[in-house]
């Protein structure tokens, strides 16, 4: 992995999910979550996620005592089905609402990943996504509402956990399925050799 050559790698996410993803491939890192404040400037779901991952690398780099010697991963992911953007549900009723929206549909998976590590003297950067494809078989009322009061849909983007019991209801995915959990890692495996 040419990018990190001995740094300290920092995952800027409080994500069980993506560190348990990048523990299974083996990566050594610390965590430290970014608390900036999220501000979007696009509805377009791949630009959502970049400029999310990239404010959140940059505020934990910028926060990083040595910084010179680390590399810090951000990452953001988001639902999108029929071009709305589905982020974490606010509450119980939110998360019923975008079940019922996927039911029975397919819809997109986008996470954007940054890197920010020190070289030549600078911050650099590097900013990318990757979209999967995932189509939910057909779901009743009282499913979605017992799937919702089981708990899982709270803290995850388009309400459900692929990981997770939301597994019953995936018929089918085309692309990453580590994207769908959260992090790519294979595209991010590449992106830190080149």
């Amino acid at each position: 992995m040419n990018k990190t050559n001995g740094k300290r790698i920092i995952l800027a996410s409080a994500s069980p999910r993506r560190r348990e993803l990048l523990s299974q491939v083996g990566v050594q890192f610390d965590v430290m979550p970014s608390t900036c404040e999220e501000c979007i400037s696009s509805t377009i779901p791949s630009q959502v996620v970049e400029e999310l991952a990239l404010q959140k690398a940059v505020d934990v780099y910028e926060r990083t005592e040595d910084r010179e010697q680390a590399l810090v991963i951000g990452a953001d992911t988001v639902v999108s089905c029929g071009n709305v953007i589905l982020g974490k549900p606010r509450d119980r009723e939110d998360a019923c609402r975008m079940l019922s929206l996927l039911q029975g549909k397919s819809h997109q998976v986008y996470t954007g990943v940054t890197l920010c590590w020190w070289e030549a003297g600078r911050r650099m950067e590097r900013t990318f996504h990757e979209c999967t494809e995932v189509v939910f078989y057909p779901m009743t009322q009282e499913e979605i509402v017992a799937y919702t009061d089981g708990g899982e849909p709270m803290d995850k983007a388009g309400a459900y956990g692929i990981q997770g019991a939301g597994a019953v209801y995936v018929k089918r995915i085309e692309g990453d399925y580590n994207n769908v959990v959260g992090l790519p890692v294979a595209r991010l495996y590449q992106e830190l050799k080149g």
